[in-house]
């Protein structure tokens, strides 16, 4: 064999190799071979946090490689997602959203990225309530009270958040609206760093996950109020709802969903979803998940996609009758 015939049939076999490469990442049969990175646009300790590590070490112990939690908290998740709409569409960059993914549209006027158009969903994974708590150094212990209270003192009381254009902040807001009451807002960058505020006293009110808040309510640092959910909760089933407490049709919960960035192949996008619709079903990961009071969903993609244009919808609709501007 000649030289020339020599460097034909290695570039052959080099052109089948990238074919056959090309076919298997179309497929998404290879996937996935190298480390996979969940950015978690909120800091440690919150729901986005907690499920984004759950998920990822479920991840990992299903397919042998290595999940990793990237936190990027701030502007109310928008520095994260505005991170997976840059990144490269090769599910190795993925994303846990919250509700910010669907408040946003409506509280801002112009964001760095396209909500619907620049990620791929791939399931949403689960929703959970939020709870009303105050901090041990305010004397009341029911939501009636609580207005009592701070109609007393006009601008006297603050309330914290897990920032701008998350349920925590849409919670207080409704419920300030809803009682005509003012008070100060002192935005935290996430769930973590906003209940450490609320333990240290540096705000007086918080609607934060039940689950996060429990522990420190068991101990009396903090006092819980009501829930936002339709029904009380079984962990906390003394808490009585807010449409119990006087506030009738209040309801806010926050749904959790994992997204890729635009144009990630189908075939990876599918097997994620069907991944993590199995990791859900798993009966030790529903007693865990749901004992912290998430609802399990691990919706299809084109599902999870029917849901985000109802609830930008439905917010925009809600935020605008409720008076609440974007900024």
């Amino acid at each position: 064999m000649n030289k020339a015939m020599k460097n034909h049939r290695l570039s052959s076999l080099a052109v089948a190799v990238l074919l056959m490469a090309g076919v298997q990442a179309a497929n998404g049969e290879a996937y996935p071979e190298k480390t996979i990175r969940i950015i978690a646009p909120s800091s440690p300790g919150g729901g986005i946090d907690v499920l984004a590590r759950f998920l990822g070490a479920k991840l990992t112990e299903s397919w042998g490689k290595t999940v990793v939690v990237d936190n990027r908290p701030g502007a109310g998740g928008i520095i994260g997602t505005s991170a997976v709409a840059q990144a490269s569409p090769d599910g190795y960059t993925l994303l846990l959203i919250a509700g910010g993914y669907t408040l946003n549209p409506s509280l801002y006027k112009k964001l760095p990225y396209d909500t619907m158009n620049d990620f791929e969903r791939i399931s949403l994974l689960a929703c959970a309530p939020n709870m009303l708590v105050v901090h041990e150094s305010i004397p009341v212990k029911s939501v009636s009270e609580l207005v009592a209270y701070a109609r007393s003192r006009p601008d006297g009381l603050t309330f914290g958040s897990s920032g701008i254009g998350t349920t925590s902040y849409l919670s207080a807001m409704l419920f300030l609206q809803r009682t005509k009451l003012k008070m100060v807002h002192v935005p935290y960058k996430g769930a973590g760093l906003s209940n450490k505020a609320m333990l240290a006293g540096e705000v007086n009110m918080l609607f934060s996950a039940p689950h996060e808040m429990v522990p420190y309510a068991r101990e009396g640092r903090v006092r819980p109020l009501a829930v936002t959910s339709s029904k009380r909760l079984p962990l906390v089933a003394d808490v009585p709802t807010l449409a119990e407490a006087g506030f009738p049709g209040f309801e806010v919960n926050t749904c959790y969903g994992m997204l890729a960035p635009a144009r990630t192949p189908t075939a990876i996008i599918e097997k994620l979803s069907s991944k993590l619709a199995d990791i859900l079903k798993t009966p030790d990961v529903r007693k865990q998940l749901e004992s912290l009071s998430f609802t399990l969903i691990g919706s299809t993609p084109q599902e999870f996609t029917d849901w985000a244009r109802k609830d930008l919808a439905r917010w925009s609709t809600e935020l605008r009758e409720a008076g609440i501007q974007p900024e």
